[in-house]
């Protein structure tokens, strides 16, 4: 059984993500290669993509949402991502039964304990067919059938328990903070009804772009459990191999494993984005110390950038300027590298605007 490397690992996670050269596949295609990509802030997908994509305007990703190509709903990790409308049929009904999970958070139960759940959903289902509203304004209405609940609660409940995708607006570029989503139901958004759940799929289309990897990150990544008996019947379609520290990591047969000592670019990487956030063990991209330095934070929710494969600081924007905060000592050539990458970065954020690369000491 062949081991890998953590360069191995690395190399391999950047050359599948795109990260170790831009790929000229549309915007569509990547996020369909991507599975989905994390989106509960707008702006964010934009500089993943950017980040990947030879080249790419906002306006390629706004088209994409108002033509109702891409969903942008709740499913993996129950946090809101962007996925092909095509994916969405089966990605959301695989991930339904643990998105309804949520409920039992004290944020939704305090509000909802007593409340009859298949009749709100259905409710949810009847005031929303049709139209496109506001959560306050969801929430309104079902106070009229369920009064003496908070209205927001009641909205998010709905969204829960019924399939649910976000107006266009909530996901075009402009904001680093999003206050404003407006719901309906998912099955009109891709005009047909959802299918049925298909975890094989999952940890296949998981595997291709991930992979190698254990199941304890395909659980990481997807927010289920129990995937090692779907793992163990998929045993014989897969490629099993061993990480440096000889855990078992699985892979699809036909996807490359790449070369240790492959030259990679600088890049910079938006809070969330898939690469950091598709394994329980993340080391093969970010080492642990400086994981859990960013951890009180909400771990890969701050944007960061890499050299030489590896996270090696986080940036900001701070006005015009982008604002690096290195964790390791910058090389001559490492820094030249990355003032190009920040000024494209630049360009792309806020083109005209003049701002300049920042490190700070």
């Amino acid at each position: 059984m062949r081991e890998l490397s953590l360069r191995e690992l690395n190399r391999t996670l950047l050359v599948r993500q795109h990260l170790a050269a831009r790929t000229g596949l549309t915007p569509y295609e990547i996020i369909r290669q991507l599975v989905a990509v994390q989106g509960q802030e707008p702006n964010w997908p934009y500089i993943g993509l950017w980040s990947r994509l030879t080249r790419f305007e906002h306006g390629e990703l706004a088209a994409l949402l108002h033509g109702r190509q891409l969903v942008r709903s709740t499913t993996l990790r129950r946090t809101v991502h962007l996925s092909a409308a095509e994916d969405y049929r089966w990605l959301r009904p695989t991930l339904q039964s643990y998105v309804e999970g949520l409920l039992n958070a004290a944020y939704y139960r305090d509000e909802i304990t007593g409340v009859d759940l298949p009749a709100l959903a259905a409710v949810g289902r009847e005031l929303s067919a049709g139209r496109w509203m506001s959560r306050r304004e969801l929430g309104l209405l079902l106070a009229e059938r369920f009064p003496q609940r908070h209205t927001r609660r009641l909205a998010e409940t709905v969204e829960v328990l019924v399939p649910m995708a976000h107006g266009a607006e909530s996901g075009e570029w402009g904001r680093w903070r999003n206050r404003y989503v407006t719901v309906g139901p998912a099955e009109e958004w891709i005009g047909s009804p959802l299918g049925e759940a298909d975890p094989v799929t999952l940890i296949l289309r998981y595997l291709a772009v991930f992979g190698p990897a254990t199941v304890a990150d395909v659980q990481a990544w997807s927010g289920l459990t129990r995937l090692a008996e779907v793992i163990a019947e998929l045993r014989p379609r897969l490629r099993v191999l061993r990480g440096p520290d000889g855990v078992e990591l699985f892979d699809v047969p036909d996807a490359p494993v790449a070369d240790p000592d492959l030259p990679v670019p600088v890049r910079f990487l938006p809070a969330f984005d898939n690469a950091l956030l598709g394994y329980k063990d993340r080391r093969r991209v970010i080492a642990e110390d400086d994981r859990r330095r960013i951890a009180a934070e909400g771990s890969a929710g701050v944007p960061v950038y890499l050299v030489g494969g590896f996270a090696h600081g986080r940036w900001s924007l701070d006005g015009p300027d982008l604002r690096i905060v290195p964790w390791y000592p910058l090389q001559p050539a490492e820094h030249a590298e990355l003032a190009v990458e920040g000024r494209r970065l630049l360009d792309f954020v806020s083109p005209g605007a003049g701002g300049d690369l920042v490190v700070a000491e």
